[in-house]
């Protein structure tokens, strides 16, 4: 299953609330984000972060 770049995979809603109300709607905003950054933001745990990377991952990108 590749994920799209466009919109979020599918994460807890408590770390889809985190990235939404840090401006990230679509996983092609999180590229190059520093992992500790969003590992800061309140309701972000490692296996959302986890998800998060994979999904970029399958596109070749990846956290900052």
């Amino acid at each position: 299953m590749t994920a799209d770049l466009d919109t979020l995979p599918k994460i807890g809603a408590p770390a889809t609330r985190a990235l939404a109300g840090a401006g990230y709607t679509s996983l092609r905003q999180l590229a190059g984000v520093p992992r500790a950054q969003l590992e800061k933001l309140h309701g972000m745990g490692p296996k959302a972060l986890g998800i998060l990377e994979a999904a970029l991952a399958e596109h070749g990108l990846s956290l900052g």
